[in-house]
């Protein structure tokens, strides 16, 4: 608890670009064969330091199987919202659930990153007896609590009702329990977030954990069983009022990434794949007359590959898709990052119309036929995967691996932990850095990234740009 706002919280999107530039990169290591325990990275992403794009400290966990995925701060600048009962508390805390274990990590990153530890540990069964969710995954700060999305339900497969949001209090750790009052038609989940002084929730879809633990699986995804629609929410009343079913060919709707200017009621998804056709696309959605409505505004088609350079899963279609697996947006709504892990590719679209994306710069590293090098020569494999930006949008940073289960099918010859960054010119256009690359210890794989002070996908903001 602080006695003022945390000076890392900012009232709108354009005041925070104006802070000051991330000194660390905290990044989740996951052992894919479980063979030792998960693991956070603080990298020094200082440039002119002596230990720049170097780990400079970890944590590792005492349990193994955990499988780190995605991880988000305790607050952030939504504790600004005039609704706010924890205007003064700090982002201090990093939670990072175990998507396979369904157990929750606190970590105190102060005094200082370098000396992040453990603070408490949450066991899977206080989430199980609490809110009958399963396998966390995203983590949200909100302006009253710590909100959580999960991809199953209860039992041990985590099909026994539909999964969900849960809340946890924001300087206890306690899980409270369940979001939704009533969710309607929503049976699925993946990521979710929000306007919050408009007061909606917008969440996607992936699959239910047979689906996607050991892998993706071949027949329900080619009978269109993944999820493909879009629910929004009434934030306060915790119900859902509206849902948009994109196609079912349109399998796994994933990262929602809405404008980060609360006067923009408009936001984006990525989805993966249309079996159709293997292309990946992005969809624009937004309100209009009080209802929500959502349209595709770009494409991305495969890329054909001899049968020699595919893996066995992708033979008989004799290409590669692009695999849309992450998308992000830049704090000032202009520039849409999207993560071709198939094809590997980071493509950069100019948003300003929102709902006429233009491809406006992109980089090729890694990927299942290309297998690109970095330009300092070293391998990258898998292809960009997690994104994140840097609060002024000028540095892109992305990892390479999508989900244990799923590296090795698609790519098979292993996913060696890499992190890339790349600059951002004033108008556009992406440049890999050169100097920038993180090779990882062996035997891990990364995942998601997470900026000191924030980034373009932890923040959400209650006041509008001036």
């Amino acid at each position: 608890m602080t006695m003022r706002p945390d000076p890392t919280f900012h009232a709108s999107p354009k005041l925070a670009m104006e802070a000051p530039a991330e000194n660390f990169a905290y990044t989740l290591l996951l052992s894919p064969d479980f063979s030792k325990p998960d693991a956070l990275a603080v990298i020094d992403v200082k440039p002119g330091s002596p230990t720049y794009s170097q780990i400079v400290h970890t944590v590792t966990m005492p349990n193994k199987g955990d499988e780190f995925h995605h991880f988000g701060w305790n607050a952030c600048s939504s504790a600004l919202s005039p609704l706010a009962g924890h205007a003064f508390i700090e982002r201090r805390y990093l939670i990072i659930p175990g998507l396979r274990s369904s157990r929750i990590y606190i970590i105190d990153t102060k005094p200082d990153p370098t000396k992040a530890k453990i603070h408490k540990i949450i066991e899977p069964e206080e989430v199980f007896k609490k809110t009958g969710y399963s396998r966390p995954h995203t983590i949200h700060c909100g302006p009253d609590g710590i909100y959580v999305s999960t991809l199953g339900g209860g039992g041990k497969d985590g099909t026994n009702g539909p999964p969900g949001v849960f809340i946890m209090d924001c300087e206890t750790f306690e899980v409270l329990g369940r979001w939704e009052i009533d969710r309607g038609p929503q049976t699925l989940h993946y990521d979710f977030w929000w306007n919050l002084p408009r007061d909606y929730m917008v969440t996607s879809e992936w699959a239910l954990p047979p689906q996607f633990e050991n892998g993706i699986v071949p027949e329900d995804l080619l009978a269109n069983k993944y999820g493909h629609r879009l629910h929004f929410w009434d934030l306060r009343a915790r119900r859902n009022v509206q849902t948009i079913d994109l196609g079912a060919n349109h399998q796994m709707a994933l990262e929602v990434r809405p404008a980060h200017d609360p006067v923009r009621e408009y936001g984006f998804v990525g989805v993966v794949v249309d079996t159709t056709n293997l292309e990946a696309s992005i969809w624009t959605w937004w309100r209009e007359g009080g209802k929500f409505h959502a349209e595709k505004t770009a494409t991305i088609p495969p890329e054909p590959a001899p049968k020699e350079k595919l893996p066995p899963l992708l033979q008989g279609f004799g290409a590669v898709p692009p695999l849309v697996t992450d998308i992000d947006l830049s704090m000032d709504d202009r520039f849409l990052y999207v993560s071709c892990w198939g094809t590997g590719e980071m493509r950069q679209y100019d948003v300003s119309d929102p709902r006429k994306p233009k491809h406006a710069g992109s980089v090729h590293i890694g990927g299942i036929a290309r297998r690109t090098p970095h330009p300092n020569g070293k391998a990258f494999a898998a292809g960009p995967q997690m994104v994140e930006i840097s609060r002024d949008g000028r540095r892109v940073y992305w990892t390479n691996s999508l989900y244990s289960t799923w590296d090795d099918q698609f790519y098979p010859d292993g996913v060696p932990g890499v992190e890339v960054m790349a600059n951002v010119g004033r108008n556009g256009g992406l440049e890999l850095d050169k100097d920038y690359f993180v090779s990882f210890p062996d035997g891990y794989r990364a995942h998601q990234i997470r900026l000191e002070g924030g980034d373009c996908s932890t923040d959400s903001f209650c006041y509008p740009s001036v």
